[in-house]
């Protein structure tokens, strides 16, 4: 009991509980304690870029032949590609089975239109595909820091690791100077990590105090159903994927619970990108391939998100009595391929991507995204989830794919070997990990 109270786990599971009792009962109280929240992933936000940049360029200077960033790149992309396609069939599929809009009768001509112009600014540029293209080119490098775009931020990232990589031996400086920039921010982001507690207190009061202890387990039929859709995506279809690989989807959820519960409180997966991709070279994954898929499928295998794309338009669908045919339900798939790719690091990134790939079709009311507002916040837990385990399985798969994983050691760290205990840094010798032994280490 006593190693639960002291791990990060158990430290944000108190907080998760303390969270929901001060906002049941002190909800004015607890809605002042949002900044908690807020700060705690501002503080992330600030170090995601440059944490990505030195990461995706260190794998691929150090890959040594482009060839293989290429064919791993390509992989990946494949497999996000039918990963997302499954996921949108899935949500299109449980939203006709389940109807959870049908029945709502709601006359699209009483919603207030106010509440959505900021997203539907934002979704301007993501209707079309040449809007999204241009989109992740950066106007210069230091905007894609300066704005946080992961996916600008990646692009730039990969001209430099592959001039890098030509460069060879001439560039041994500078790729030195990367890595050791890297292990700085990654010290950076274990002092920001431990406030993970602080944070998924403001977060979860704040939420059960504006809405009330009853939105948590009340939150409708489209909560519900969105809920249980990942729950069969991840046990289902992850868990295949998984055991095709050779590994269990519920040891590596064992694995990753620290993040997970992160993630829970503060719903979103920002908050642990550099602590996944430091854990999945420690299961045995070549550094290279965690540093191309991870950032990648964080913009591009976006699978709890997916489902409620599809989910979501046609709740709006039925919940406004709007008949669907065929051919829109296969616009809604093909137009969400697209539109999905553009949702990491955009505010209220779900609105904006369902407001750009309703305005592709007519048909649905895009004024109906209005009805899922309030419970935007909720779904972003289940989605950012969803997402972040997707992510996790898609590096493991390439990593097999390509032969860049131990899988012997990634057996052992799964089954808790203590042997092969997680520690959180090459060199951060805290009190959560015992000491690194050199002849485990990646």
């Amino acid at each position: 009991m006593l190693k639960f109270f002291n791990s990060l786990f158990g430290r944000v599971v108190i907080a998760l509980v303390a969270g929901i009792v001060i906002g049941a009962l002190f909800p004015h109280f607890a809605q002042s304690l949002r900044p908690l929240g807020d700060g705690f992933l501002k503080l992330i936000k600030m170090v995601i870029g440059p944490i990505v940049f030195c990461v995706v360029v260190s794998g691929m200077a150090h890959a040594g032949d482009l060839k293989k960033v290429g064919r791993v790149g390509l992989k990946a992309v494949v497999y996000f590609e039918i990963m997302t396609t499954i996921a949108l069939v899935i949500g299109a599929v449980l939203a006709y089975v389940t109807r959870p809009g049908v029945g709502m009768n709601i006359d699209i001509h009483s919603l207030d239109a106010g509440s959505l112009a900021t997203y539907t600014e934002h979704a301007k540029s993501l209707k079309d595909t040449a809007g999204f293209l241009l989109k992740i080119i950066p106007d210069t490098a230091i905007d894609a820091f300066a704005k946080g775009d992961i996916l600008q931020i990646l692009v730039f990232s990969v001209l430099v690791g592959s001039a890098l990589s030509l460069l060879g031996p001439r560039a041994k400086l500078v790729n030195s100077l990367i890595d050791e920039l890297a292990q700085v921010f990654f010290r950076v982001m274990s002092f920001i990590i431990k406030l993970a507690p602080l944070g998924v207190l403001g977060a979860i009061a704040f939420t059960t105090g504006t809405y009330g202890v009853a939105s948590l387990k009340q939150l409708g039929m489209l909560v519900i159903v969105f809920y249980a859709s990942c729950i069969v995506f991840v046990a289902v279809v992850l868990g295949i994927v998984m055991r095709l690989a050779g590994f269990s989807i519920f040891k590596l959820i064992r694995y990753l619970r620290e993040e997970l519960s992160i993630v829970l409180g503060t719903a979103s997966s920002d908050a642990v990108l550099p602590q996944i991709m430091r854990k999945l070279e420690w299961m045995g994954v070549k550094d290279s391939t965690v540093g191309l898929v991870i950032p990648t499928g964080y913009s591009f295998n976006l699978d709890g998100f997916s489902i409620y794309l599809t989910l979501a338009v046609i709740f709006i669908a039925q919940a406004t009595n709007t008949p669907l045919s065929t051919h829109d339900l296969i616009v809604v798939v093909l137009v969400s391929l697209i539109t999905s790719k553009g949702a990491h690091g955009i505010p209220g990134s779900a609105i904006v991507i369902l407001a750009a790939t309703l305005s592709a079709i007519p048909a649905i009311p895009v004024l109906g995204l209005v009805l899922i507002l309030p419970v935007d916040w909720f779904v972003g837990i289940a989605r950012a989830l969803t997402n972040l385990i997707g992510n996790c399985v898609a590096t493991v798969v390439v990593g097999v794919w390509e032969n860049d994983i131990d899988k012997a050691r990634a057996r052992r760290v799964l089954n808790l070997d203590s042997e092969y205990r997680f520690v959180p840094t090459r060199t951060d010798l805290d009190d959560e990990a015992g000491p690194v032994n050199p002849a485990h280490a990646v």
